[in-house]
């Protein structure tokens, strides 16, 4: 199964990501247009005070509604990933955390962008605030661990870079329902 570019072109371009068009070979010569999203990176912390987390009610354009989220952000270029979600956290929250957590990176989107994320755990939280990107509506709520777990699981948790942080920090922590249980066998 291979595809062959046979052109690219950038359709449209933002101060964080573009749009690029290429035309695609298929093995059986089939020429088609495909859309690919250049990104930078980002981040999505999960932010815990004790056993509550700060959790984002915010505004989504796409969705035209607000929704509920961890904090998150795009890198700038070539900027560090820590130093990234130290900034988004202290944005977001108006808080910074002393203890971070790598918890992996996940690929957000990969049918239609190369956007890498990073998901970190942060923890022993000071009130530090920065000022807020001017675009954001946005309102912090603490909600309990095993809530966002629940929530996650059952589907009450619908965005899914916050859902993957919820559960990889309930892994890390030995908390995920069902994680002491032995995997089936496949024989």
């Amino acid at each position: 199964m291979t595809n062959r570019t046979i052109s690219s072109r950038i359709a449209w371009e933002c101060h964080s990501w573009r749009l690029r068009v290429l035309e695609i070979a298929s093995k059986d010569g089939t020429i088609k247009e495909r859309g690919v999203i250049d990104h930078p990176g980002s981040v999505v912390i999960l932010p815990m005070d004790g056993n509550m987390v700060k959790v984002l009610r915010q505004y989504r354009i796409a969705f035209d509604s607000t929704i509920l989220e961890l904090p998150a952000g795009t890198r700038e270029p070539n900027e560090d990933w820590l130093s990234c979600a130290r900034r988004e956290i202290r944005e977001e929250t108006g808080y910074r955390a002393e203890e971070w957590i790598d918890l992996g990176r996940v690929w957000p989107a990969p049918g239609i962008t190369n956007e890498v994320m990073a998901v970190y755990l942060a923890s022993e939280l000071r009130q530090a605030p920065l000022p807020p990107d001017a675009d954001e509506e946005i309102e912090v709520v603490n909600i309990p661990l095993s809530r966002l777990v629940d929530m996650a699981i059952n589907g009450e948790l619908h965005d899914a870079k916050s859902v993957v942080a919820v559960l990889r920090t309930a892994a890390h922590l030995g908390i995920l329902p069902g994680s002491q249980q032995p995997s089936p066998s496949l024989d």
